[in-house]
């Protein structure tokens, strides 16, 4: 997968730098985006949450952000709150690669299982969670605001594998055009 550049990816935990860049990934990826205060919130208040971003390995100055993951820490479950690639960077990868380092981040603070909801409809997201050991574990009727669309609940029951992993993850994005 090379990129014009051969960069690489690397996940890394988000900075107040990144907010513009992974606030419009999200205006561009959901039809009721979080506010910016919301990210805010997240990155700079809530306890029990941690944003991570994917950028290039390679980057200079400042980095472009391709995607980026949500996770709140909840007793002993993780909870994915949110999870977005840019558009131009999609399928090749990114998403798992967040993915995993969000399960492998969970398992590290000691979340024994994680969960999540997903969009009915959206069947490449459901695809992705199966891969990583999700399954469907209930239905939230009406959840989506935008359309009253149902929300499938997924959890993975053991994070365990997770603990041991390595946290860098490397990866060459590609930017695809049109």
């Amino acid at each position: 997968m090379a990129d014009p550049g051969g960069e690489r990816i690397r996940v890394r935990p988000m900075m107040v730098e990144d907010l513009p860049a992974v606030i419009e990934i999200d205006r561009q990826s959901f039809a009721i985006p979080w506010p910016a205060r919301s990210f805010r919130f997240e990155l700079q208040e809530n306890p029990v949450g941690r944003l991570l971003v994917a950028v290039p390995a390679e980057g200079q100055g400042m980095e472009t952000v391709l995607g980026y993951i949500g996770l709140w820490d909840l007793v002993d479950e993780g909870h994915i709150s949110t999870l977005a690639v840019h558009p131009d960077y999609r399928r090749q990868g990114i998403g798992e690669s967040l993915l995993k380092e969000g399960l492998v981040a969970l398992a590290r603070t000691g979340m024994q299982r994680a969960s999540l909801e997903v969009r009915a409809s959206n069947q490449a997201a459901q695809a992705l969670y199966a891969k990583f050991g999700f399954s469907l574990y209930g239905r939230r009727r009406g959840y989506y605001q935008d359309n009253g669309e149902d929300a499938l609940i997924m959890t993975l029951t053991d994070l365990t594998p997770y603990s041991s992993e390595g946290t860098e993850t490397e990866r060459e994005p590609r930017h695809k055009s049109g």
